[in-house]
């Protein structure tokens, strides 16, 4: 007879390692050095440029949505792609609790008011997807409008998508013990300690929980229209710059950069008198 223990045993193990998918992505890799990561990098964030002035140019809509546990990487990978462009092209999308007013509309209602118009990039750094993560773990939201989100929200993708948005989903995918790193590193350091939150410490005994929301997310979300692309977290640098690669590879794009230009000289009116420097207010030289 086959030991039911050991496979009990085996199940546990997979679920602190995040999720199924975990057990198949090989040994972690060494650590980029900066400088690698750097050069690679900046060659990557000219790729970015040259998509923005695409989208910029073609009048395309583009929905970026980042999902993941607590301290996966998201918020990092994002302001990586939105540092170097246009904050006029690309938004960031974080939004917080939903007020009274919110709780009681359509469930999608919020996030539809930051869909992007013709020529603009939306970056979510959480979603929609809170529902079937942490509302549904923690039980802020009942067990029908649960059921009612994973029965809508593939409809609500696939409606996006024929109105011509370009629509992608990242999970970032983090193992227990990386995680517990970071928290660590953010309680440590007094300028990242904003980023855990009450609910942060919660979610850490209820690991098995997410895990089990998360792959019944996917069962009903991971759709052909609407896929998940799921980046190995643990390494951030690693992460970034493949998810910015990715990202790249699945929007068909030409240069359309702005070619170098020469500035004119500068002219200086003889007439112009400037005024008494002590009539200024100046910010204090401490450095």
């Amino acid at each position: 007879m086959p030991d039911k223990s050991k496979n009990k045993k085996i199940r546990v193990e997979t679920f602190q390692k995040e999720d199924l998918y975990y057990d198949l992505i090989p040994d972690k890799k060494k650590k980029l050095p900066l400088k690698d990561y750097e050069s690679k990098l900046r060659k990557l964030e000219i790729e970015l440029v040259k998509l923005q002035e695409w989208v910029k140019a073609r009048k395309l809509k583009v929905v970026v949505i980042f999902e993941g546990r607590d301290a996966a990487g998201k918020g990092g990978v994002i302001k990586t792609i939105a540092g170097c462009l246009n904050p006029r092209i690309c938004r960031i999308v974080a939004l917080g609790i939903p007020t009274e007013k919110e709780k009681s509309q359509w469930y999608f209602q919020r996030y539809v008011a930051h869909l992007p118009a013709e020529g603009e990039i939306v970056l979510f750094d959480r979603s929609w997807y809170n529902r079937a993560g942490v509302e549904k773990v923690m039980g802020y939201c009942t067990n029908e409008e649960y059921e009612e989100f994973l029965r809508s929200c593939p409809e609500f993708e696939r409606m996006l998508i024929r109105s011509g948005i370009i629509f992608i989903k990242y999970w970032f995918s983090i193992s227990d013990s990386e995680q517990e790193t970071r928290f660590q590193d953010r309680i440590k350091d007094p300028t990242k300690r904003w980023k855990i939150s009450p609910i942060d410490m919660e979610s850490r005994d209820k690991w098995v929980e997410y895990s089990m929301a998360k792959d019944k997310m996917f069962s009903y979300t991971d759709t052909k229209q609407s896929p998940w692309y799921v980046v190995p977290a643990d390494n951030k640098r690693r992460a970034r710059l493949n998810c910015i690669d990715h990202l790249l590879s699945l929007i068909p794009y030409k240069d359309l950069t702005p070619k170098p230009f020469k500035l004119p000289p500068l002219k200086h009116d003889v007439a112009y008198v400037r005024p008494p420097i002590t009539d200024q207010t100046f910010v204090p030289e401490k450095y």
